[in-house]
C-alpha cells in the first residue's frame, strides 16, 4: 500500500452516505430537503466546524465572480458553505474516493451541484491549468503532507497573480511527541504537522506574501469544551457530528487531540497569503 492509499484508507468509512442519511432522518429531515446548516455538523472535518469556516473564509474576500479551489475538500462542506455564502464557483479536490462521491451526493441534496464540483486527486498533482483560480484554501490538510514546499508550489501554479491562498491547519507549537491516534492519523507514519515558521517559509518561497496569521488555540479548546458539555448533557453524541466520520475511533482520537492542544503541542493556525504579481 503506497502513501496515498494509506491516507485514503485512514479516512474511508465504507457506508458514509448511508450514515449521513440515517443521521438526518433521525432528526426528521428528508435528505433531499436538507440544508447547508443541517449538514454542517458532519461535513466540516476540522476544528470549530462551520463557525471556523466562516471566520476563515471571510478573510479570503471571495466574490461571486471568482473560481475558488478547495484543496483537500473532504466531503465538500466548506465548499458548499462558500458557494452558498459568497455566490462563487467552488472546485474541490480530495484523495479519498468515498469523500468525493459522498460529497457530490450532498451537493445534489442541497441544490448546489451546478455551483460546486468535487474531484478525486492529489494536492501534489492538481489536475488544473496554470493560473486557473482566483483564490484557494485548505483546511486541516497539510498535516498529512510531508513536502509542504511541493504542496505550496502546486497551489501557486494554479493561482492567478494577486490571488489569496488561505491555510487553516493544525501546526506544531512545541517539540513534544504527539499522542496518537488523532483525527488525521492513526500513527506518526502519516502525520506531518509543521511549525508556523515552516508554513511561512513555504508561502514565501513559492511567491506569496503572508498578510494574516491567527493562532486559534483558545478557540479550539473552547470548541472541544462545549462539544463535551453538549454530549454529557444529551447523554451521548448527536445524530450527526464528526463521530459519524471517525466512527468508534472518535472515543480515542478526540481526547488525544484535546490533550495535545492542552499541552500546547499543536494549535490550529490560520494564515492568509497573497500571490505576488
Amino acid at each position: 500500500m503506497d502513501y496515498a492509499e494509506k491516507i485514503s484508507t485512514h479516512y474511508g468509512h465504507g457506508h458514509l452516505l448511508a450514515a449521513i442519511r440515517a443521521g438526518l432522518e433521525a432528526q426528521g429531515i428528508a435528505p433531499e430537503k436538507a440544508s447547508i446548516a443541517d449538514l454542517g455538523p458532519v461535513d466540516e472535518f476540522h476544528i470549530g466546524g462551520r463557525v471556523a469556516s466562516a471566520h476563515f473564509l471571510d478573510q479570503l474576500e471571495i466574490t461571486p465572480s471568482q473560481l475558488v479551489l478547495d484543496v483537500g475538500c473532504g466531503l465538500g462542506g466548506a465548499a458548499r458553505f462558500g458557494a452558498k455564502t459568497y455566490g462563487a464557483q467552488l472546485v474541490g479536490i480530495d484523495l479519498t474516493p468515498e469523500y468525493v462521491t459522498t460529497g457530490q451526493a450532498l451537493c445534489a441534496w442541497v441544490g448546489l451541484a451546478d455551483q460546486v464540483t468535487l474531484h478525486e486527486g492529489s494536492a501534489l498533482a492538481l489536475p488544473f491549468a496554470a493560473a486557473e483560480f482566483d483564490s484557494a484554501y485548505m483546511m486541516h490538510v497539510g498535516m498529512n503532507i510531508q513536502d509542504k514546499m511541493a504542496l505550496f508550489a502546486e497551489v501557486s501554479r494554479v493561482l492567478k497573480p494577486g490571488a489569496r491562498f488561505g491555510v487553516y491547519d493544525i501546526m506544531k507549537t512545541n517539540d513534544e511527541d504527539l499522542l496518537y491516534p488523532v483525527p488525521w492519523a492513526t500513527t506518526a507514519e502519516t502525520s506531518w504537522p509543521a511549525a508556523p515558521e515552516n508554513y511561512r517559509e513555504a508561502f514565501e518561497n513559492n511567491g506569496f506574501t503572508v498578510v494574516k496569521e491567527n493562532n486559534r488555540r483558545t478557540f479550539a479548546l473552547e470548541f472541544f469544551r462545549k462539544m463535551k458539555a453538549a454530549a454529557d448533557a444529551g447523554k451521548g453524541p448527536p445524530p450527526l457530528g464528526l463521530h459519524v466520520l471517525m466512527q468508534q475511533s472518535s472515543a480515542e482520537k478526540v481526547p488525544n487531540m484535546v490533550a495535545n492542544l492542552t499541552a500546547n503541542r499543536i494549535s490550529p493556525v490560520e494564515m492568509i497569503g497573497v500571490k505576488n504579481a
